[in-house]
Protein backbone atom coordinates (compact mmCIF):
# COMPACT_ATOMS: atom_id res chain seq x y z
CA UNK A 1 0.00 0.00 0.00
CA UNK A 2 0.87 3.66 -0.61
CA UNK A 3 0.01 7.07 1.09
CA UNK A 4 -3.08 8.26 -0.28
CA UNK A 5 -2.27 11.77 -1.94
CA UNK A 6 -5.48 13.88 -2.15
CA UNK A 7 -6.45 16.31 -4.64
CA UNK A 8 -6.08 19.97 -3.96
CA UNK A 9 -8.61 20.76 -6.70
CA UNK A 10 -11.92 22.85 -5.65
CA UNK A 11 -13.35 24.87 -2.75
CA UNK A 12 -16.06 26.91 -2.27
CA UNK A 13 -17.01 29.62 0.46
CA UNK A 14 -20.42 30.75 1.46
CA UNK A 15 -20.60 32.81 4.60
CA UNK A 16 -23.34 32.47 7.49
CA UNK A 17 -24.74 35.95 8.66
CA UNK A 18 -27.02 34.94 11.06
CA UNK A 19 -26.16 34.14 15.36
CA UNK A 20 -24.38 36.13 17.89
CA UNK A 21 -20.56 37.08 18.24
CA UNK A 22 -17.96 34.01 19.11
CA UNK A 23 -16.88 36.39 22.31
CA UNK A 24 -20.03 36.50 22.94
CA UNK A 25 -21.12 32.73 22.99
CA UNK A 26 -17.91 32.20 24.81
CA UNK A 27 -19.20 34.01 27.59
CA UNK A 28 -22.54 31.85 27.74
CA UNK A 29 -20.75 28.27 27.55
CA UNK A 30 -18.07 30.12 30.29
CA UNK A 31 -14.99 29.51 28.03
CA UNK A 32 -12.18 31.83 29.04
CA UNK A 33 -10.24 30.42 25.57
CA UNK A 34 -10.63 33.09 22.91
CA UNK A 35 -9.79 30.77 20.11
CA UNK A 36 -12.53 29.42 17.71
CA UNK A 37 -13.48 25.95 18.49
CA UNK A 38 -13.32 23.43 16.02
CA UNK A 39 -15.69 20.05 16.02
CA UNK A 40 -14.08 17.48 13.83
CA UNK A 41 -17.45 15.21 12.58
CA UNK A 42 -16.08 11.70 11.52
CA UNK A 43 -17.68 8.05 10.82
CA UNK A 44 -17.58 5.65 8.21
CA UNK A 45 -19.11 5.68 5.32
CA UNK A 46 -23.31 5.97 5.09
CA UNK A 47 -23.15 6.26 8.96
CA UNK A 48 -25.10 9.55 8.83
CA UNK A 49 -22.72 12.51 9.51
CA UNK A 50 -24.66 14.91 6.77
CA UNK A 51 -27.38 14.13 7.86
CA UNK A 52 -26.36 15.04 11.18
CA UNK A 53 -25.10 18.09 10.04
CA UNK A 54 -27.99 19.11 8.60
CA UNK A 55 -29.39 18.65 11.77
CA UNK A 56 -27.14 20.83 13.59
CA UNK A 57 -27.23 23.77 11.37
CA UNK A 58 -31.56 23.34 11.25
CA UNK A 59 -31.57 23.54 14.62
CA UNK A 60 -33.11 26.67 16.11
CA UNK A 61 -31.66 25.76 20.26
CA UNK A 62 -28.16 27.08 19.99
CA UNK A 63 -28.06 30.77 18.35
CA UNK A 64 -24.98 30.08 16.85
CA UNK A 65 -23.27 30.09 12.94
CA UNK A 66 -20.39 28.00 12.25
CA UNK A 67 -17.85 27.46 9.05
CA UNK A 68 -18.19 24.00 7.28
CA UNK A 69 -15.57 22.55 6.11
CA UNK A 70 -16.81 19.69 4.09
CA UNK A 71 -14.26 16.93 2.62
CA UNK A 72 -15.54 13.93 -0.15
CA UNK A 73 -13.20 11.03 -0.90
CA UNK A 74 -15.01 10.76 -4.94
CA UNK A 75 -13.99 13.41 -7.69
CA UNK A 76 -17.66 15.11 -7.35
CA UNK A 77 -18.82 16.51 -4.15
CA UNK A 78 -22.61 15.45 -3.65
CA UNK A 79 -22.76 16.15 0.38
CA UNK A 80 -22.20 20.16 -0.70
CA UNK A 81 -25.48 19.81 -2.58
CA UNK A 82 -27.49 18.09 0.01
CA UNK A 83 -26.38 20.64 3.18
CA UNK A 84 -29.29 22.39 3.82
CA UNK A 85 -30.14 25.36 1.06
CA UNK A 86 -32.20 27.52 2.65
CA UNK A 87 -28.56 28.22 5.55
CA UNK A 88 -26.54 31.04 4.74
CA UNK A 89 -23.44 28.52 6.22
CA UNK A 90 -19.90 28.76 4.69
CA UNK A 91 -18.83 25.65 3.18
CA UNK A 92 -15.04 24.76 1.87
CA UNK A 93 -14.65 21.62 -0.13
CA UNK A 94 -12.25 19.69 -0.53
CA UNK A 95 -12.48 17.38 -3.42
CA UNK A 96 -10.88 14.52 -4.65
CA UNK A 97 -9.04 13.37 -1.69
CA UNK A 98 -8.82 12.24 1.98
CA UNK A 99 -8.67 15.04 4.21
CA UNK A 100 -6.45 12.71 6.32
CA UNK A 101 -3.71 12.14 4.17
CA UNK A 102 -3.63 16.39 3.16
CA UNK A 103 -4.54 18.06 6.30
CA UNK A 104 -1.11 19.31 6.86
CA UNK A 105 -1.16 21.14 4.28
CA UNK A 106 -4.41 21.64 2.65
CA UNK A 107 -6.92 22.00 5.99
CA UNK A 108 -3.99 24.23 7.63
CA UNK A 109 -3.86 26.75 4.74
CA UNK A 110 -7.71 27.00 4.67
CA UNK A 111 -7.66 27.29 8.55
CA UNK A 112 -5.46 30.40 7.89
CA UNK A 113 -7.06 31.95 5.13
CA UNK A 114 -10.34 31.50 7.14
CA UNK A 115 -9.12 33.52 10.13
CA UNK A 116 -7.76 36.16 7.99
CA UNK A 117 -10.99 36.38 5.72
CA UNK A 118 -13.86 36.71 8.76
CA UNK A 119 -14.05 37.08 12.35
CA UNK A 120 -16.79 36.15 14.98
CA UNK A 121 -17.20 32.67 14.09
CA UNK A 122 -19.22 30.44 16.78
CA UNK A 123 -17.62 27.75 15.55
CA UNK A 124 -16.01 25.19 12.69
CA UNK A 125 -17.47 21.86 12.27
CA UNK A 126 -15.26 19.51 9.70
CA UNK A 127 -16.90 16.69 8.25
CA UNK A 128 -14.72 14.31 7.22
CA UNK A 129 -14.75 11.52 4.30
CA UNK A 130 -15.61 8.19 6.02
CA UNK A 131 -12.27 6.97 4.80
CA UNK A 132 -10.49 9.17 7.12
CA UNK A 133 -8.58 8.65 10.21
CA UNK A 134 -9.43 11.68 12.88
CA UNK A 135 -5.79 11.18 14.19
CA UNK A 136 -3.72 13.35 11.29
CA UNK A 137 -6.95 15.95 11.20
CA UNK A 138 -6.67 16.17 14.85
CA UNK A 139 -3.22 16.90 14.69
CA UNK A 140 -2.81 19.67 13.08
CA UNK A 141 -4.39 21.73 15.51
CA UNK A 142 -1.52 21.41 17.65
CA UNK A 143 1.61 20.54 15.32
CA UNK A 144 1.06 23.78 13.45
CA UNK A 145 1.73 27.47 15.90
CA UNK A 146 -0.50 29.41 13.63
CA UNK A 147 -3.17 27.35 13.81
CA UNK A 148 -2.70 26.10 17.66
CA UNK A 149 -3.08 30.12 18.25
CA UNK A 150 -6.05 30.44 16.58
CA UNK A 151 -8.04 27.61 16.89
CA UNK A 152 -9.00 24.83 19.91
CA UNK A 153 -9.84 21.34 19.21
CA UNK A 154 -12.72 21.17 21.13
CA UNK A 155 -14.06 17.39 20.13
CA UNK A 156 -14.36 14.72 18.12
CA UNK A 157 -17.69 13.27 17.63
CA UNK A 158 -17.67 9.67 15.63
CA UNK A 159 -21.14 8.45 14.25
CA UNK A 160 -21.98 5.26 13.87
CA UNK A 161 -23.96 3.00 11.36
CA UNK A 162 -25.24 0.36 14.10
CA UNK A 163 -26.31 -1.99 11.35
CA UNK A 164 -22.94 -2.30 9.70
CA UNK A 165 -20.29 -1.33 11.79
CA UNK A 166 -19.39 -4.58 13.60
CA UNK A 167 -18.82 -5.67 10.20
CA UNK A 168 -16.49 -3.18 10.24
CA UNK A 169 -14.91 -3.45 12.84
CA UNK A 170 -13.77 -7.33 12.42
CA UNK A 171 -12.88 -6.40 8.19
CA UNK A 172 -9.42 -7.80 7.98
CA UNK A 173 -7.07 -5.37 6.24
CA UNK A 174 -4.07 -5.75 4.32
CA UNK A 175 -0.15 -5.66 6.38
CA UNK A 176 0.56 -1.82 7.13
CA UNK A 177 -3.14 -0.30 6.35
CA UNK A 178 -5.27 0.47 9.63
CA UNK A 179 -8.89 0.21 9.85
CA UNK A 180 -10.26 3.49 9.79
CA UNK A 181 -14.25 2.50 11.65
CA UNK A 182 -11.48 1.39 14.46
CA UNK A 183 -9.71 4.65 14.52
CA UNK A 184 -12.45 6.72 13.91
CA UNK A 185 -14.34 5.11 17.49
CA UNK A 186 -10.65 5.37 19.58
CA UNK A 187 -10.07 9.14 19.07
CA UNK A 188 -14.15 9.98 19.71
CA UNK A 189 -15.44 12.45 22.38
CA UNK A 190 -18.59 11.29 22.02
CA UNK A 191 -20.03 8.39 19.68
CA UNK A 192 -23.66 8.98 18.16
CA UNK A 193 -24.80 5.34 17.43
CA UNK A 194 -27.03 6.35 14.86
CA UNK A 195 -30.29 4.18 12.93
CA UNK A 196 -31.06 2.27 16.13
CA UNK A 197 -34.30 1.82 14.38
CA UNK A 198 -32.84 -0.86 11.69
CA UNK A 199 -31.43 -3.32 14.49
CA UNK A 200 -32.85 -4.73 17.70
CA UNK A 201 -32.18 -4.17 21.26
CA UNK A 202 -29.33 -7.57 21.22
CA UNK A 203 -27.85 -6.23 18.46
CA UNK A 204 -27.24 -2.57 19.93
CA UNK A 205 -25.96 -4.19 22.90
CA UNK A 206 -23.02 -6.00 20.86
CA UNK A 207 -22.63 -2.96 19.42
CA UNK A 208 -21.91 -0.87 22.57
CA UNK A 209 -19.67 -3.78 23.71
CA UNK A 210 -17.51 -3.51 20.94
CA UNK A 211 -17.33 0.33 21.18
CA UNK A 212 -16.39 0.22 24.92
CA UNK A 213 -13.92 -2.24 23.77
CA UNK A 214 -12.11 0.22 21.80
CA UNK A 215 -12.79 3.10 23.73
CA UNK A 216 -14.07 2.65 27.55
CA UNK A 217 -14.88 5.96 28.47
CA UNK A 218 -16.93 7.34 25.36
CA UNK A 219 -20.57 8.71 26.03
CA UNK A 220 -22.49 6.71 23.49
CA UNK A 221 -25.32 8.50 22.75
CA UNK A 222 -28.30 6.45 20.61
CA UNK A 223 -29.88 8.12 18.04
CA UNK A 224 -31.96 7.67 14.64
CA UNK A 225 -31.74 10.33 11.38
CA UNK A 226 -28.99 12.08 13.67
CA UNK A 227 -31.70 13.40 16.18
CA UNK A 228 -29.49 14.86 19.05
CA UNK A 229 -29.61 18.16 20.95
CA UNK A 230 -26.56 20.15 19.32
CA UNK A 231 -25.48 21.11 22.50
CA UNK A 232 -24.39 17.32 23.66
CA UNK A 233 -21.97 18.21 20.49
CA UNK A 234 -21.04 21.51 20.41
CA UNK A 235 -18.82 22.69 22.65
CA UNK A 236 -18.28 20.50 25.00
CA UNK A 237 -14.22 20.69 25.93
CA UNK A 238 -14.03 17.55 25.47
CA UNK A 239 -10.91 17.12 23.44
CA UNK A 240 -7.34 15.99 25.86
CA UNK A 241 -4.41 16.16 24.03
CA UNK A 242 -2.73 14.26 27.26
CA UNK A 243 -5.08 11.26 27.03
CA UNK A 244 -4.47 11.04 23.21
CA UNK A 245 -0.76 11.18 24.47
CA UNK A 246 -1.35 8.15 26.50
CA UNK A 247 -3.03 6.02 24.06
CA UNK A 248 -0.88 6.96 21.28
CA UNK A 249 2.71 8.47 21.93
CA UNK A 250 3.35 8.90 18.39
CA UNK A 251 0.03 11.34 18.05
CA UNK A 252 2.64 14.72 17.57
CA UNK A 253 4.99 12.56 15.06
CA UNK A 254 4.17 14.64 11.86
CA UNK A 255 6.79 12.08 9.55
CA UNK A 256 3.90 8.68 9.73
CA UNK A 257 2.06 8.17 6.32
CA UNK A 258 -1.58 7.16 6.57
CA UNK A 259 -2.26 4.42 4.46
CA UNK A 260 -5.40 3.84 2.98
CA UNK A 261 -6.89 0.05 1.53
CA UNK A 262 -6.07 0.11 -2.49
CA UNK A 263 -8.53 -2.30 -3.38
CA UNK A 264 -11.03 0.64 -2.28
CA UNK A 265 -11.79 3.60 -4.68
CA UNK A 266 -14.14 5.64 -6.20
CA UNK A 267 -16.08 6.20 -9.35
CA UNK A 268 -17.53 9.76 -9.90
CA UNK A 269 -20.32 10.92 -12.98
CA UNK A 270 -21.00 14.46 -13.09
CA UNK A 271 -22.75 15.96 -16.05
CA UNK A 272 -25.02 18.31 -17.44
CA UNK A 273 -28.58 17.03 -18.67
CA UNK A 274 -31.60 15.14 -17.28
CA UNK A 275 -32.01 11.44 -15.65
CA UNK A 276 -34.58 9.23 -15.58
CA UNK A 277 -34.82 8.02 -12.46
CA UNK A 278 -37.05 5.38 -12.85
CA UNK A 279 -34.47 3.70 -15.04
CA UNK A 280 -31.85 5.10 -12.23
CA UNK A 281 -33.42 3.04 -9.42
CA UNK A 282 -34.32 -0.17 -11.54
CA UNK A 283 -30.79 -0.26 -12.40
CA UNK A 284 -29.06 0.70 -9.36
CA UNK A 285 -31.32 -2.45 -7.76
CA UNK A 286 -30.14 -5.17 -9.91
CA UNK A 287 -26.48 -3.50 -9.03
CA UNK A 288 -27.08 -3.94 -5.18
CA UNK A 289 -28.26 -7.39 -5.74
CA UNK A 290 -25.43 -8.58 -7.59
CA UNK A 291 -22.27 -5.87 -5.35
CA UNK A 292 -23.64 -4.93 -2.37
CA UNK A 293 -21.31 -6.35 -0.29
CA UNK A 294 -18.36 -4.10 -2.16
CA UNK A 295 -20.64 -1.39 -2.24
CA UNK A 296 -20.02 1.03 0.89
CA UNK A 297 -21.39 3.97 -0.09
CA UNK A 298 -23.69 5.47 -3.48
CA UNK A 299 -25.06 9.04 -3.51
CA UNK A 300 -26.34 11.52 -5.53
CA UNK A 301 -28.16 14.63 -6.91
CA UNK A 302 -29.74 14.73 -9.97
CA UNK A 303 -32.25 16.50 -12.40
CA UNK A 304 -34.84 14.54 -13.23
CA UNK A 305 -36.82 15.57 -16.45
CA UNK A 306 -39.92 17.01 -15.76
CA UNK A 307 -39.88 17.47 -12.10
CA UNK A 308 -38.69 21.08 -10.59
CA UNK A 309 -37.01 19.22 -7.61
CA UNK A 310 -34.30 17.72 -6.83
CA UNK A 311 -34.34 13.93 -6.78
CA UNK A 312 -31.43 13.01 -3.76
CA UNK A 313 -30.45 9.48 -3.09
CA UNK A 314 -27.96 7.63 -1.13
CA UNK A 315 -27.40 3.63 -0.28
CA UNK A 316 -25.43 1.68 2.03
CA UNK A 317 -24.77 -1.90 1.00
CA UNK A 318 -28.68 -2.99 0.59
CA UNK A 319 -29.85 -0.37 1.95
CA UNK A 320 -31.07 2.10 -0.17
CA UNK A 321 -33.68 5.95 0.13
CA UNK A 322 -34.55 8.39 -2.55
CA UNK A 323 -36.59 10.87 -2.94
CA UNK A 324 -37.38 14.29 -4.43
CA UNK A 325 -37.28 16.95 -1.98
CA UNK A 326 -39.40 20.23 -1.90
CA UNK A 327 -36.65 22.12 0.04
CA UNK A 328 -34.19 21.21 -2.73
CA UNK A 329 -35.77 23.29 -5.68
CA UNK A 330 -33.82 23.76 -8.65
CA UNK A 331 -33.60 27.65 -9.72
CA UNK A 332 -34.75 29.20 -12.71
CA UNK A 333 -30.85 30.52 -12.98
CA UNK A 334 -29.43 26.93 -12.21
CA UNK A 335 -28.04 24.89 -14.86
CA UNK A 336 -29.77 21.07 -13.91
CA UNK A 337 -27.44 18.59 -14.02
CA UNK A 338 -26.31 15.11 -12.15
CA UNK A 339 -23.50 14.11 -9.83
CA UNK A 340 -22.86 10.57 -8.54
CA UNK A 341 -20.83 8.99 -6.29
CA UNK A 342 -20.13 5.41 -5.68
CA UNK A 343 -17.52 4.23 -3.20
CA UNK A 344 -16.74 0.44 -2.22
CA UNK A 345 -14.26 -2.22 -3.36
CA UNK A 346 -12.88 -3.52 -6.83
CA UNK A 347 -15.06 -0.98 -8.69
CA UNK A 348 -16.08 -1.41 -12.11
CA UNK A 349 -15.51 2.04 -13.73
CA UNK A 350 -16.45 1.81 -17.10
CA UNK A 351 -19.49 -0.20 -16.00
CA UNK A 352 -20.63 2.23 -13.32
CA UNK A 353 -20.59 4.67 -15.67
CA UNK A 354 -21.82 3.12 -18.47
CA UNK A 355 -25.40 2.00 -16.07
CA UNK A 356 -25.24 5.87 -14.93
CA UNK A 357 -24.95 7.36 -18.84
CA UNK A 358 -27.28 4.49 -19.93
CA UNK A 359 -30.16 6.23 -18.19
CA UNK A 360 -29.75 9.67 -19.24
CA UNK A 361 -32.60 11.55 -21.08
CA UNK A 362 -32.94 11.27 -24.82
CA UNK A 363 -35.39 11.75 -27.53
CA UNK A 364 -38.62 9.43 -26.84
CA UNK A 365 -40.16 6.83 -28.97
CA UNK A 366 -43.56 8.11 -28.90
CA UNK A 367 -45.42 11.51 -29.35
CA UNK A 368 -48.52 12.19 -27.61
CA UNK A 369 -51.75 10.83 -29.24
CA UNK A 370 -50.10 7.57 -30.51
CA UNK A 371 -51.76 4.42 -29.96
CA UNK A 372 -49.33 1.77 -28.01
CA UNK A 373 -49.04 -1.40 -25.25
CA UNK A 374 -48.43 -0.85 -21.39
CA UNK A 375 -47.08 -3.17 -19.13
CA UNK A 376 -49.62 -3.40 -16.79
CA UNK A 377 -49.07 -6.87 -15.28
CA UNK A 378 -50.13 -8.15 -18.36
CA UNK A 379 -50.07 -6.01 -22.07
CA UNK A 380 -53.22 -3.40 -21.65
CA UNK A 381 -53.92 -1.39 -24.72
CA UNK A 382 -54.26 2.46 -24.41
CA UNK A 383 -53.06 6.01 -26.05
CA UNK A 384 -50.39 8.29 -24.65
CA UNK A 385 -51.86 11.21 -22.98
CA UNK A 386 -48.79 13.10 -21.45
CA UNK A 387 -44.77 12.75 -21.74
CA UNK A 388 -42.63 13.43 -18.59
CA UNK A 389 -45.84 12.70 -16.22
CA UNK A 390 -44.10 13.27 -12.59
CA UNK A 391 -40.45 12.04 -14.40
CA UNK A 392 -42.07 9.30 -15.96
CA UNK A 393 -41.75 9.41 -19.90
CA UNK A 394 -45.71 8.57 -20.88
CA UNK A 395 -48.62 8.57 -18.99
CA UNK A 396 -51.45 6.34 -21.08
CA UNK A 397 -55.12 6.40 -20.85
CA UNK A 398 -55.92 2.76 -21.21
CA UNK A 399 -58.88 1.40 -23.13
CA UNK A 400 -60.68 0.97 -19.77
CA UNK A 401 -60.90 4.07 -18.70
CA UNK A 402 -57.54 3.95 -16.66
CA UNK A 403 -54.14 5.46 -16.64
CA UNK A 404 -50.75 4.21 -16.28
CA UNK A 405 -47.57 5.37 -16.49
CA UNK A 406 -44.49 4.12 -18.11
CA UNK A 407 -41.70 4.49 -16.52
CA UNK A 408 -39.01 3.50 -18.84
CA UNK A 409 -38.46 3.74 -22.95
CA UNK A 410 -38.37 0.24 -23.85
CA UNK A 411 -40.40 -2.64 -25.09
CA UNK A 412 -40.16 -3.46 -21.48
CA UNK A 413 -42.61 -1.25 -20.18
CA UNK A 414 -44.11 0.19 -23.35
CA UNK A 415 -44.15 -0.87 -27.06
CA UNK A 416 -46.08 -0.56 -30.61
CA UNK A 417 -49.50 -2.33 -30.23
CA UNK A 418 -49.09 -6.05 -31.63
CA UNK A 419 -52.48 -7.95 -30.48
CA UNK A 420 -50.22 -10.12 -29.07
CA UNK A 421 -50.33 -10.50 -24.97
CA UNK A 422 -46.78 -11.70 -24.07
CA UNK A 423 -47.75 -12.86 -20.23
CA UNK A 424 -47.19 -10.96 -17.59
CA UNK A 425 -44.98 -8.04 -17.54
CA UNK A 426 -42.79 -7.82 -14.53
CA UNK A 427 -39.37 -7.94 -14.58
CA UNK A 428 -37.69 -10.77 -12.75
CA UNK A 429 -35.53 -8.61 -10.76
CA UNK A 430 -35.86 -5.76 -8.43
CA UNK A 431 -38.69 -3.68 -9.30
CA UNK A 432 -38.22 -0.18 -7.07
CA UNK A 433 -40.33 1.94 -8.75
CA UNK A 434 -43.43 -0.04 -7.63
CA UNK A 435 -42.44 0.38 -3.81
CA UNK A 436 -45.31 2.52 -2.61
CA UNK A 437 -46.32 3.99 0.83
CA UNK A 438 -49.11 6.05 2.00
CA UNK A 439 -52.07 6.59 -0.07
CA UNK A 440 -49.71 5.76 -2.92
CA UNK A 441 -50.19 1.78 -1.70
CA UNK A 442 -53.17 1.62 -2.29
CA UNK A 443 -53.21 2.27 -5.66
CA UNK A 444 -52.14 -0.79 -8.19
CA UNK A 445 -48.18 -0.29 -8.95
CA UNK A 446 -49.07 0.62 -12.38
CA UNK A 447 -51.58 3.04 -11.95
CA UNK A 448 -50.98 7.17 -12.21
CA UNK A 449 -52.55 9.26 -9.93
CA UNK A 450 -55.47 11.24 -10.85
Amino acid sequence: PIPCKGDQSSRRLRFSRAGQSFASMAKVVGRDDARVPVTILTGFLGSGKTTLLNHILASPSHGMRFAIIENEFGEVGVDEKVIKETSDEQIIEVMNGCICCTVRGDLAVALKRLREKTSGFDGIIIETTGLADPAPVAQTFFVDEEVRLSYSLDGIITVVDAKHILERLREEKPEGVENESVEQLAFADRVLLNKCDLVDEKALEEVQKAIRGINANTEIIRTQYGQVDPKRLINIQSFSLENVLKMDPEFLNTDGEHQHDLSVSSVSVRFEGELNHQQLRMWLSDLMQEQAKDLFRYKGVLAVKGMPDKFIFQGVHMLFSGGFDERFRWAASEVRECRLVFIGRNLDKAALERGVMDCKVGPLRFKVGDEVEANCESWLRGRVVKLWDEGNPYRIRLQNGEECWGPVDTDEFVRQPSGRDWGAGNRKRGSPWWEQSGEDAKRRPWQARR
